[in-house]
């Protein structure tokens, strides 16, 4: 697989988490804040419409929901 994360929107991340075990616990201004209690984690999305998560945002959310890139392209 490519080590490179999609370019994709914070709604779509949103929907790929949710499928992972999330829940969108609150919304805070555009930035969801998605929670899992089976391990405790919490991640931050901004869900800006139509605007592309940039890569390096993506990758922090990711390290905080404990998923890897490839885990991530799956849940897509």
């Amino acid at each position: 697989m490519s080590p490179y994360l999609p370019a994709i929107t914070g709604d779509q991340v949103v929907k790929a988490l949710k499928q992972a075990g999330f829940y969108v616990d609150r919304i805070k201004g555009s930035h969801y804040i998605l929670r899992r209690d089976a391990d405790r984690r919490q991640v931050a999305v901004p869900c800006h419409r139509g605007v592309v998560v940039k890569r390096k945002t993506l990758q922090t959310i990711l390290n905080g929901a404990g998923l890897t890139a490839d885990e991530f392209r799956e849940l897509l």
